[in-house]
């Protein structure tokens, strides 16, 4: 009980705080124009005059063109050297310089990389012109021996075998006539042999050369039956089988010269690819050892990317030598000098109004008493993802406002106050915001009546935030409440929630 007690009386002073707070802030309001103090309580007097209708926002300088040095090496890498922030350079000016020691180690193994693939593919280059040269050689032999095949064949066809032909009819024409010389010899010697002209051995020496006669006439015959029987046929076999072989040689030498030559050619372009890889990782490792070393493009004022970053846990390291940096992080901006903007984010309640081209007057803490002008160059389709995701209900837009004219003593990171001109009411009444509120469903201000403050149903306009333009249902000099009073509880009844006071921000524009 002792623990609720103190939590109530904890919640009565907060409120109570918080409610002298306000009443202090409502009474400070007295001090404007047509506000008077009546029966202790603070008034406006309505007045007639120009409303202007603007949105303020507060936003950073920034440079509208410039030029972002990132970091192009690859991976992490470290910064040796670091141009001062601030500092003016020239173009052509060194600003940083990044570690390359992995780099020219790497450089170096490329280099023989490049090297061996270099010979690997002078070697298949040679090897495809020898491999050519000799396809050709086997391919020029295997069509001779096919050529000679054939005319091997037509040569036995047309001129050996008639040729061993006729030898052999023409000895067997020879042998008949020595067969019929030696009979005929025979039959004179066996005349001579009984006149007793000859001897015994001279007979048998003719009877003998009769049968040799006979059997060479025999053997002739049997040589000219075997020719015709069994060696044509084998001979033109054996030549017509040399002509297939042959063809079939050289189709196969034409195939393996021409897979020897395609082989040879693919391992061509298998090094040579390999080969220009290999050069193109050196060329990207010469290339990445000249990102290490960052030039201003162009003369401009020096500004390290981290002072104009942030992140939900606040600033950004801030750039140093011996930091650490990722592949394509920004590094340093070079603005330009005479292009300027500044940047805002535009709460969703008065996006409709704010559009592109509107005027905006700007103004920085930096440079007190003066005002810049400006337009509304763009505005964000989308809501600011940052605060999206620290307040998801919480929806702004980035918003980019060109300035114009005379920007001398505006550098980048500025804080500013932008107010976008929406609209400018001439003649209007108008009273302060917070003397609006809601009764009964209706938009009413308490004015000055007979027996104290009674409830009035007005017609608004537009606001400024401050002054919200009365359409209908007050005159010039009425003395309306600055603060409202709260409904009793008679009052209140059934519709206790259509009764209550609302706050400026529940006022419909």
């Amino acid at each position: 009980m002792t623990k609720r007690k103190a939590l109530i009386f904890s919640f009565i002073a907060v409120v109570i705080i918080a409610v002298g707070t306000i009443w202090m802030a409502l009474s400070g309001l007295s001090a404007l124009p047509g506000a008077v103090e009546a029966e202790q309580r603070a008034v406006f007097e309505v007045v007639r005059g120009d409303l202007t209708i603007s949105v303020l926002e507060a936003g950073t300088i920034q440079a509208r063109d410039q030029v972002v040095i990132k970091n192009e090496v690859e991976g992490r890498t470290t910064i040796l050297s670091l141009v001062e922030e601030g500092s003016h350079v020239r173009k052509g000016d060194l600003l940083i310089e990044l570690d390359a020691s992995q780099l020219q180690d790497a450089l170096v193994d490329q280099q023989i990389r490049v090297q061996n693939a270099e010979a690997a593919y002078i070697r298949s280059r040679e090897n495809l012109e020898v491999i050519r040269n000799q396809a050709r050689s086997d391919v020029e032999k295997a069509r001779l021996d096919a050529q000679f095949a054939v005319e091997d064949l037509r040569k036995y066809k047309e001129g050996d075998y008639p040729k061993q032909l006729m030898e052999a009819e023409s000895t067997i024409t020879i042998r008949e006539e020595e067969l019929r010389r030696a009979q005929e010899k025979l039959e004179w010697s066996r005349v001579l042999f009984k006149e007793k002209y000859i001897s015994q051995t001279e007979l048998q020496a003719d009877e003998l050369a009769a049968q040799k006669a006979q059997l060479d006439l025999e053997l002739a015959r049997a040589a000219l039956d075997l020719l015709k029987n069994y060696s044509n046929k084998r001979e033109l076999d054996e030549l017509e089988s040399q002509v297939s072989q042959t063809a079939m040689a050289l189709e196969r030498a034409e195939r393996k010269a021409s897979a020897d030559v395609v082989q040879a050619e693919a391992e061509l372009r298998a090094k040579d690819s390999e080969y220009r890889r290999e050069k193109s990782k050196l060329e990207k490792i010469e290339q990445q050892i000249a990102k290490t070393r960052l030039y201003a493009p162009k003369d401009g004022l020096v500004v390290y990317a981290t002072s104009a970053q942030a992140n939900w846990r606040g600033n950004v390291e801030p750039l140093d030598e011996g930091q650490e940096v990722r592949e394509r992080q920004e590094l340093i901006y070079l603005p330009a000098p005479d292009s300027v903007k500044a940047q805002i984010k535009v709460h969703e309640s008065v996006l409709d109004q704010v559009k592109e081209g509107l005027p905006v007057r700007i103004t920085t803490n930096a440079l007190p008493g003066r005002i810049f002008q400006g337009r509304v160059a763009s505005i964000a389709p989308l809501p600011d993802a940052m605060s999206v995701w620290l307040n998801p209900d919480l929806k702004v837009y980035n918003t980019d406002i060109h300035l114009e004219g005379d920007v001398a003593g505006l550098r980048t990171g500025m804080s500013c106050q932008a107010e976008i001109l929406i609209d400018e009411i001439e003649d209007a009444l108008f009273v302060p915001l917070q003397s609006v509120t809601v009764l009964n469903g209706l938009q009413v201000v308490y004015i000055e009546g007979a027996r104290g403050y009674v409830p009035r149903p007005v017609e608004v306009g537009r606001n400024n935030r401050r002054m919200v333009h009365i359409l209908d249902g007050l005159e010039e000099g009425d003395m309306v409440l600055l603060s409202p009073p709260l409904a009793s509880g008679s009052e209140r009844g059934e519709k206790e929630e259509d009764e209550l006071p609302v706050t400026p921000s529940e006022v419909n524009d």
